[in-house]
């Protein structure tokens, strides 16, 4: 299905609550969301549609795009690890880390002279001896705050970011932090985007995905799979893609999600694309 105009009336009929990848989807690459997609999502809202972001930004970096569009439904954050409000007084789930991965991540990367860094809720944290994090992680809108030691950080650890220039050191960490090594763990190696010779670890619990994230959020809020509209573009979108809501890739999505998609739309996020479904969508609430 590659047009709007042949989606079944009654799936539209169905959608209560629009989930939003945030960076490549929601807001073009300046990270602004486009005129008229804001003004469809606010007229959305009004019609009892409800707006929630799934992204892997830290939630403090979700909370300005929250407030932009003035929703109250809770936020998914750390591809899922979190969910709570924008006000951040309702936590719906939190995954934190054993104390022992965070530990041993600690050890492992001072033995390998690798780069890391503690992500809560709030904030990204790193040592003096880590002072290259903010300027080699990909992680959009963060805060980053040097701490004199993580002993204090250590609690409350939702994700934890190794980032070297040696790929064979990193595939070794990798290793070490997953099975049979390490237990309840979810490790992510990739290469960076944006920065030359870069390499990035990250460190979840296990079942921190975007797919649980919303799952678990539908359920807080008793709704069904199928009373939810999904919208991204990136690899880490796909679990999204694997659940019954109605999938919804960008024009700049990747292949495998497009392939994965109920619908495609023509435009990217640069060209506000997201304005396309929005409109179809308030159309048949209109028609109610």
């Amino acid at each position: 299905m590659n047009s709007i105009l042949r989606i079944n009336p009654e799936k539209l009929n169905q959608i209560k609550i629009v989930v939003f990848d945030v960076d490549g989807t929601l807001v073009n690459d300046n990270g602004v969301i486009g005129e008229k997609s804001l003004e469809l999502i606010k007229e959305l809202m009004n019609h009892d549609v409800k707006i929630s972001l799934a992204s892997g930004r830290l939630h403090s970096a979700l909370v300005e795009i929250a407030e932009i569009i003035d929703t109250s439904t809770p936020l998914i954050s750390l591809d899922g690890a979190l969910i709570k409000n924008k006000e951040g007084n309702q936590i719906i789930h939190q995954s934190s880390l054993r104390k022992k991965i965070v530990n041993t991540s600690i050890e492992l990367a001072e033995k390998y002279f690798v780069n890391v860094a503690l992500c809560h809720s709030e904030a990204i944290y790193y040592t003096e001896n880590h002072s290259l994090i903010p300027m080699i992680l990909d992680k959009f809108g963060a805060l980053y705050r040097e701490v004199d030691s993580y002993n204090s950080y250590i609690n409350n650890t939702l994700e934890i970011v190794f980032a070297g220039d040696n790929r064979r050191t990193m595939e070794y960490l990798r290793d070490r932090l997953s099975f049979p090594f390490a237990f309840g763990t979810s490790v992510s190696f990739f290469r960076s985007h944006s920065h030359d010779n870069i390499y990035y670890l990250e460190v979840k619990k296990s079942g921190s995905t975007k797919a649980k994230g919303l799952i678990r959020l539908l359920k807080h809020l008793k709704l069904n799979q199928s009373n939810a509209m999904v919208i991204g573009d990136w690899y880490n979108d796909i679990p999204l893609f694997e659940t019954k809501a109605f999938k919804v890739a960008m024009g700049n999505a990747v292949a495998e999600l497009k392939r994965m998609a109920d619908l495609v739309l023509s435009k990217s996020n640069n060209e506000d694309g997201i304005a396309e479904i929005l409109e179809a969508l308030l159309k048949s609430k209109r028609k109610k």
